[in-house]
């Protein structure tokens, strides 16, 4: 069965100036603005980056919420799920590569090495707001993107590979950068979560596939996210049905197929019980 899933957002979502599809860089006050749509759970098919310069937030990776503060620098690899809430004062930037742009002058395994890009680690580093080696790399990224010049492709991708080297060499030294079994537990429910969400809705369905039992996995949801399983089971359900029903054609019987519900009138029931509307009084409001 055909199922929409999770929105994956390619390049050509970021309409650029000039056809620069491989690669991106703008800040991220600007980013959010013309593009509104990123506010919401989504993925990539592509690496991003994310360094946050001021102001303060949070950013929600594979279920795990992180604190935005200055010199948070994000790594993402493609599938991941992510939304974020910005404060007013959230200044930094954004980067997005493709696989094939990294890997034409870098070629081999590095890429997927690189332990922020492991979805079984942090994607976060925490760097002192004042560091001054990776900032005015983005910066010049930034730059370089934004001026046409002879080679740009070329010294963009020498840039972004310093930026994960020296990334990578402060990654080890960081408090964050060996994660707890709790937490990887969650990523890995996160990520089956994700995967999963239009065919298995039970627990014990996710805790078989993360070889737990099913009160296991509820503790460890309550102990690290004070919610259950089968909560963020049907949140993750009902985010992608408001998405359905706010972004797309699909009539509510179509909804409910995407999402692998056979009966429509069950699906309604469903929606209202856990959002306290129904699917056509929310798409109207």
């Amino acid at each position: 069965m055909k199922s929409a899933g999770p929105p994956v957002l390619a390049l050509a979502s970021f309409p650029q100036p000039q056809a620069r599809a491989p690669y991106y860089c703008e800040r991220l006050e600007t980013h959010v603005v013309r593009f509104p749509h990123v506010n919401v759970p989504h993925a990539h098919d592509f690496y991003l980056m994310l360094y946050i310069t001021k102001g303060t937030g949070t950013h929600t990776v594979d279920l795990v919420t992180y604190e935005l503060r200055p010199g948070s620098v994000f790594f993402l690899a493609p599938g991941q799920v992510h939304h974020w809430e910005l404060g007013v004062d959230a200044r930094g930037y954004v980067v997005f590569f493709d696989t094939d742009f990294y890997l034409f002058r870098y070629p081999g395994n590095g890429l997927y090495e690189y332990p922020f890009f492991d979805s079984t680690h942090p994607p976060v580093l925490y760097l002192p707001p004042a560091e001054a080696e990776i900032r005015p790399l983005v910066e010049r990224l930034l730059s370089e993107y934004q001026t046409p010049q002879p080679n740009q492709a070329a010294v963009f991708r020498s840039y972004l590979h310093l930026c994960l080297e020296l990334a990578a060499r402060h990654y080890p030294a960081l408090p964050a950068a060996e994660a707890s079994p709790a937490l990887q537990q969650i990523r890995q429910f996160g990520a089956l979560l994700n995967q999963h969400y239009r065919t298995k809705r039970s627990v014990s369905d996710y805790a078989a596939l993360l070889h737990v039992s099913a009160n296991h996995l509820n503790a460890l949801c309550r102990r690290v996210l004070n919610k259950t399983a089968s909560t963020l089971i049907h949140e993750r359900v009902v985010v992608e049905a408001q998405r359905l029903l706010s972004h797309s054609g699909l009539g509510v019987a179509q909804v409910a197929y995407e999402l692998g519900f056979e009966d429509a009138s069950y699906f309604v029931r469903y929606f209202r019980k856990y959002t306290g509307t129904t699917p056509e009084a929310f798409r109207q409001r």
